[in-house]
């Protein structure tokens, strides 16, 4: 087993130096050829070799040397060279380095003393220490703050070695002293954490006696008596009262490190609402007065915490919490957004509100690159609020409309999308929101919006004036008809069918669309700015946004502009008394869905109209020509009533989503419940109080029993070896975020001792072992706990392997038993998130990693199959059940899910039941990185039979 090493320096192995070389340049009397010299030897020395031979000749030239940098040298080589023999005994020549050291520690200058007590900190030989004790103790009363440090850390590390307490057996007390008498704020820090870690009721006793001038002491030692608050009071939290003052003193130290930790200490020890408060309003201001990002970011994740268990204290600091959005980066403004709208109430909603209406205004200044990335998160924020608080909607609904014809294309589909939900959900506001849609209509330029605003046109223009006014404006935005002349098209026929090749080569190179199922169509619409358009009809853009659009190839806005006329003329044809007007009205509108018929069967565009836009144009031709009473009840009723289900469902998801995350605690019938009514209040300030009663709420309802904690152990056991092995093992493994821990227990099942027993561990995967394994010796039919610690660095399943290996005294070979592997499930680090439709279709075309994974199960049910992929992956299913009734033979689903390291899972189910029962398709899963892809899929392929 290879020795421990306190000294790391980085090595060029290409050109070794020879110790010969090095042994000249030691000799001589120039001090860089030495310095440079003993840089070569500690170096080789790290790098394995043994150099003896170096020795005296360091002894005799280097100890007697005066430069500084020769000395500390001295020092590191001193450190790393081996001090003991096989047996573990001293070597003899040592005792030359003691005459030195001893020297070093009486010597004037400071700063030799300085590095050689820090020296004497890395040596366990107690041969070596004991002589130079008094020289050390000597050292605490010096004049220079550097030795007094180094003097005092010194004395604690002798005083942790196995035979510490004989070599300084009054080390406390004397300790104890020196701190009473320093003024050095670095040494007071080493004098009191020594207390704290080797005499913690000396510590106790002196943090006590000084209490009042704890605030006054420098930020190093305040942390050090920080973590001594927190050590005894988990040991005793009856005595959390007087240190509670202590650390809410502390709240107003300027170190914005120590406020920070005296926060989370609150946190920690005290649920008492003017702990937690006061915990709150020092994130808050920290959240202002840093200015690392990180640190905000870090700050903001204690806030989030807080808010999962005081929820109603946190409400208050809504505001504060806020004012971090003057931060121009959107991580912490999206941080910021999410916790901020967890905690709207009625009271601050208004306040909320006017907030983010000014970020909102703020954004149009377009100082920054990212104004519209940020202006969308304001957007939906604010739709989040008039969800929840439809009394708001008002107030914010015709600044918002004002960005309907954002560059920013999703900015401006937020924004009607709230429109769309919001008219529906707050009938007051339908009139005002119609009248300005119609009024800024001409401004869209995205065909996305557009379509969603022809929708809300068509559903609610219900009055008379505003059905004219919708069909009008729809008119002005298509211009003149026709969309060309028949005449001009032959002459163009030439330059067209040039820039026709080229945007064809456009089209055709562009990637296959993403529905809302997660399944794959064919794209025949142009994208809005892929076409370079003939000369002719250039001369005509400036008529409308509409008719830019369609001109471009966009015949999927086409047939839902002949939709909402449609739709236009069946209101119109109810509230309209006379036929005439009506009839007129009808007759221009199929004027303009057959010049789009027209324009979609030339050659004037670069491509046809796609058949799906045309059946639905034809269709809209046949109900204006032919009104059925049916037909005109499903146009003006069952799409209605289709959203209003939409709108209902997406409520009641969110409504389980705000259960499922409620905290439900459980108490036992037999708990100890304190009545403080009956406590004497004797000398109890109102935070103790305030403590004693939220401990004795928690433990009457139930929040310091965890449940279910020994079934979950009993889970996560592995056997590693057999019953009838001589050595006996099972291990309980604890996966948590980036840590996996193996609590290993090893049992001797033989009559004989076991010496050097090592537990010896290899990973694959992106697991890393963190320590060295250590040897232990095993009494016959004893057991032994080890601990071994995994770091994981991505999502990806892993395995961990490897053998206990172990001595007998009869027996000079090393016994092997080899274990079982353990297998790292890639469930414990992923679990369901939810994201929307948009970011989904956006991740799922941006990511490069797909894994495509046949399905095959014995499972003959579609839904079924669904479930069971569902539990199997843990994973959130997106899409909606009203999406999933009935049985058709066919089902597709989009699932996701996140992991702890951030990263994105995307599945995506496509599967059709055949002809003799069996379900057949395929299971795609995406990710950004291979292994969370390659994981789930072997996970998918294991579980998919059906079985357990």
């Amino acid at each position: 087993m290879e020795k421990s090493c306190s000294l790391l320096i980085h090595f060029d192995k290409g050109t070794p130096a020879l110790a010969n070389e090095i042994k000249e340049s030691l000799e001589g009397n120039d001090d860089s050829a030495k310095i440079d010299a003993m840089k070569k030897a500690v170096m080789l020395l790290l790098n394995g070799e043994t150099l003896p031979q170096l020795f005296i000749t360091i002894v005799r030239y280097v100890l007697p040397s005066e430069d500084h940098t020769v000395q500390k040298l001295l020092l590191l080589y001193l450190e790393i060279i081996a001090k003991t023999d096989s047996k573990g005994k001293v070597l003899p020549e040592m005792i030359l380095i003691c005459q030195n050291l001893r020297n070093n520690l009486q010597h004037p200058n400071e700063y030799i003393r300085g590095v050689t007590l820090r020296f004497l900190r890395r040596i366990c030989e107690t041969e070596i220490i004991e002589p130079l004790i008094p020289s050390i103790l000597a050292n605490l009363e010096h004049r220079n703050p550097f030795v007094r440090r180094n003097a005092i850390l010194a004395v604690n590390a002798i005083y942790k070695l196995p035979q510490g307490d004989h070599l300084l057996v009054d080390a406390p007390e004397m300790i104890e002293k020196v701190l009473s008498n320093e003024s050095d704020q670095s040494a007071k820090r080493n004098a009191f954490l020594m207390l704290y870690t080797c005499a913690q009721d000396h510590a106790v006793n002196y943090l006590l006696t000084h209490v009042d001038k704890v605030s006054e002491w420098g930020e190093s030692l305040q942390m050090v008596v920080l973590d001594l608050i927190r050590k005894v009071c988990r040991a005793n939290t009856g005595e959390k009262g007087k240190y509670i003052k202590i650390i809410i003193s502390l709240l107003n130290v300027p170190s914005a490190a120590v406020i920070f930790e005296c926060a989370g200490t609150l946190v920690s020890l005290s649920s008492a609402p003017t702990a937690i408060r006061a915990a709150a309003n020092t994130y808050c201001q920290l959240l202002l007065s840093q200015s690392d990002n990180n640190v905000k970011l870090i700050v903001l994740d204690r806030l989030e915490e807080l808010k999962s268990s005081h929820k109603e204290i946190m409400v208050d600091m809504i505001m504060d919490v806020l004012r971090a959005l003057s931060s121009p980066n959107h991580d912490i403004r999206r941080k910021t957004l999410d916790t901020a709208l967890d905690l709207i109430t009625p009271r601050n909603i208004n306040e909320v509100v006017l907030t983010l209406k000014k970020e909102v205004v703020k954004t149009q200044s377009g100082e920054l690159e990212k104004d519209g990335e940020y202006r969308q998160m304001l957007i939906q924020a604010i739709h989040s609020c008039a969800v929840k608080f439809p009394e708001v909607a008002g107030t914010v609904v015709h600044m918002l409309m004002d960005f309907l014809g954002d560059s920013n294309v999703a900015s401006a589909m937020d924004v009607i999308v709230f429109m769309r939900e919001i008219i529906e959900t707050n009938p007051k506001l339908r009139v005002a929101i119609v009248t300005r849609l119609l009024d800024t209509f001409y401004q869209i330029r995205s065909a996305r919006v557009c379509s969603c605003a022809l929708w809300i046109i068509s559903e609610y223009c219900l009055s008379l004036s505003e059905v004219q006014s919708g069909i009008t404006t729809i008119k002005q935005c298509l211009g003149d008809l026709p969309f060309y002349l028949a005449s001009e098209e032959g002459d163009t026929n030439e330059s067209s069918r040039r820039s026709q090749q080229v945007n064809s080569i456009t089209i055709s190179s562009k990637r296959p669309a993403i529905l809302a199922d997660g399944t794959y169509a064919t794209q025949s619409a142009a994208s809005e700015s892929a076409f370079s358009l003939p000369t002719v009809v250039q001369t005509t853009l400036n008529s409308g946004n509409l008719r830019s659009l369609m001109l471009t190839g966009d015949f999927f806005l086409g047939a839902v502009v002949a939709c909402t006329l449609t739709r236009l003329v069946l209101h119109l044809s109810e509230v309209q008394k006379s036929k005439v007007e009506v009839h007129k009205a009808s007759t221009q509108v199929l004027l303009i869905i057959v010049s789009m018929l027209q324009l979609g069967q030339s050659s004037f565009l670069p491509h046809p109209i796609d058949n799906d836009s045309y059946d639905r144009i034809v269709l809209c031709l046949r109900l204006l020509c032919n009104p059925d009473e049916q037909m005109r009840k499903i146009w003006l009723q069952s799409c209605r009533e289709s959203f209003v289900q939409m709108l209902a469902e997406k409520q009641l998801r969110e409504a389980e989503e705000i259960k499922s995350k409620a905290q439900v605690s459980h108490a036992q019938p037999d708990d100890l419940i304190d009545f403080y009514h009956l406590k004497s209040r004797k000398g109890m300030s109102q935070l103790e109080l305030e403590d004693e009663v939220q401990d004795d709420l928690k433990r009457a309802t139930g929040e310091f029993v965890k449940d279910g904690d020994v079934a979950n152990k009993l889970n996560h056991i592995i056997q590693l070896t057999g019953f009838s092995d001589p050595v006996y093992a099972e291990a309980y493994v604890t996966v948590h975020h980036y840590d996996i821990i193996l609590d290993v227990t090893i049992i001797n099942r033989t009559k004989a001792t076991l010496q050097n027993l090592c537990l010896e561990l290899a990973t694959m995967g992106d697991l890393k072992l963190v320590e060295r394994p250590q040897n232990y010796t095993v009494a016959p039919e004893s057991s032994k706990q080890i601990k071994a610690n995994i770091k994981v660095s991505s999502t990806e399943t892993g395995i961990i392997f490897g053998n206990i290996v172990y001595e007998t005294s009869n027996v000079l070979e090393r016994n092997v038993v080899v274990l079982n592997d353990i297998h790292i499930d890639i469930m414990d680090y992923i679990s369901p998130a939810v994201c929307s439709d948009t970011a989904y279709r956006s991740m799922w075309a941006e990511f490069e990693w797909e894994n495509k994974v046949a399905v095959n199960t014995v499972i003959q049910d579609e839904k079924e199959f669904l479930d069971h992929i569902i539990k199997s992956t843990n994973m959130k299913c997106l899409t909606p059940p009203s999406a999933l009734e009935g049985y058709c033979g066919f089902l597709a689903a989009n699932l996701y899910a996140k992991s702890v390291f951030g990263e994105d899972a995307l599945v995506n189910l496509s599967i059709e039941k055949q002809a003799d029962g069996k379900l057949s398709g395929y299971i795609r899963i995406r990710s950004k990185t291979q292994g969370i892809a390659l994981s789930l899929g072997d996970k998918i392929t294991l579980k998919q039979k059906g079985g357990a």
